[in-house]
C-alpha cells in the first residue's frame, strides 16, 4: 500500500535508502541541509522540499537519518509539534541511546508514535535494500514501521522496547570493531611468521577463528574479492564512523555501570587510526595501521 514518507537526512545512508522506498512504490518527499544530496535525491525520484517542516506535510510516516543525537533531538522538536495526528516517526540514525529515548518522549508528548531503527549494512546494503534494522518501540508501533522498512531491509529484527534498537545496534558494532582488530592482527603475525593470507584464510574460514570479519570483509586483497581490502579499503564503512560507534558503547557503558575493556581498547586504537588518516578510508584498513603503515 502506497505511504506518503517524509525523509529527512538525504545523506550517503539516507539517499539509497530513499531511492528503494520510490522503487517500492511510496511518495517520498525528502530534504537535507546539502544542495548536492537534495540533487541525487531528485535524480532518485524524491520530491525535495524546501525545509523540514514543508518535508512532513501530509506525511504519514517521518524517517530520520542524521548524524548524531543532538541533529535528531533538534529536527524531533522541530517537526513533531507540527506532524499530524496519527503520525508515526521511524529515526534511523546510529545516536546514543539516552538521546533516542528523548527522542520517543518528544514523539509521545505530541500523541505520535515512534521506532528507534539504526541500521546495519553499510552504503552497499542501503543501495541493496539488504539493511538491517534494529527496532525499538512499542509493538503497535513496530507493526506500523515493519512494512515500511521492508524495502530497505535483508531483515528487520524488533529488539525490545524504546531505545532498544540502539542498544542493539552499539553492541554489534563494537563486537565488529573487536573482531576486525584481532582478525587483522592474526593476518599481521601471519605475515611475519612466513604464512600466506590465503593460507591463513583457508584455515581459519572453516575453524574456530571464523568471523564475519574474515569471512565478508577480509581486511587484506586476495581472500574475499568483494572486501574494501580489493579496493585500496574505498569505504563500505569509514573508520570516522567505526570510532563513533565505539565511543557510543563506551557512552553507554559508562552509563550502564557495564565493564567492556576489550570495546574501550578497540576505541582508543580505532582513535589513533583516524588521528593517523584512517577516518576516510574503511574501518578494515586498520591492518594497515596494525602493521605500521601509513593509513
Amino acid at each position: 500500500m502506497t505511504k506518503k514518507i517524509a525523509f529527512i537526512g538525504l545523506g550517503n545512508m539516507g539517499n539509497p535508502m530513499a531511492a528503494n522506498l520510490v522503487k517500492a512504490g511510496h511518495e517520498v518527499r525528502g530534504f537535507d541541509l546539502l544542495a548536492d544530496n537534495l540533487a541525487t535525491a531528485t535524480e532518485n525520484g524524491v520530491t525535495v522540499a524546501e525545509s523540514a517542516i514543508k518535508a512532513i506535510e501530509g506525511a504519514a510516516i517521518i524517517i530520520t537519518m542524521l548524524p548524531a543525537g543532538k541533529h535528531v533531538l533538534s529536527v524531533y522538536h522541530e517537526i513533531a509539534p507540527k506532524a499530524g495526528s496519527g503520525v508515526l516517526m521511524i529515526d534511523c540514525s546510529t545516536i546514543d541511546v539516552d538521546s533516542a529515548r528523548e527522542a520517543h518522549e518528544t514523539a509521545a508528548r505530541h500523541g505520535l508514535m515512534s521506532v528507534d531503527a539504526p541500521v546495519s549494512g553499510g552504503t552497499g546494503g542501503a543501495s541493496a535494500g539488504t539493511l538491517t534494522f534494529m527496532a525499538g518501540g512499542k509493538v503497535e508501533a513496530f507493526a506500523m514501521a515493519e512494512p515500511v522498512l521492508k524495502p530497505m531491509a535483508g531483515r528487520v529484527v524488533h529488539c525490545g522496547d524504546v531505545g532498544a534498537g540502539q542498544a542493539a545496534k552499539i553492541c554489534n558494532n563494537m563486537i565488529l570493531g573487536i573482531s576486525m582488530i584481532g582478525v587483522s592482527e592474526a593476518f599481521v603475525l601471519a605475515e611475519k611468521l612466513g604464512l600466506s593470507h590465503q593460507a591463513l584464510f583457508d584455515v581459519a574460514s572453516t575453524a574456530s577463528g571464523q568471523c564475519w570479519s574474515l569471512t565478508t570483509y577480509c581486511p587484506v586483497p586476495g581472500p574475499v574479492p568483494a572486501s574494501p581490502a580489493n579496493r585500496n579499503y574505498k569505504p563500505g564503512f569509514a573508520g570516522a564512523l567505526m570510532l563513533k560507534d565505539l565511543n557510543l558503547s563506551q557512552e553507554a557503558a559508562r552509563s550502564a555501570g557495564a565493564s567492556t575493556p576489550l570495546g574501550a581498547h578497540a576505541a582508543e586504537l580505532y582513535a589513533q587510526f583516524n588521528e593517523q588518516g584512517g577516518a576516510d578510508t574503511d574501518f578494515s584498513g586498520i591492518v594497515n595501521f596494525l602493521r605500521g603503515d601509513a593509513a
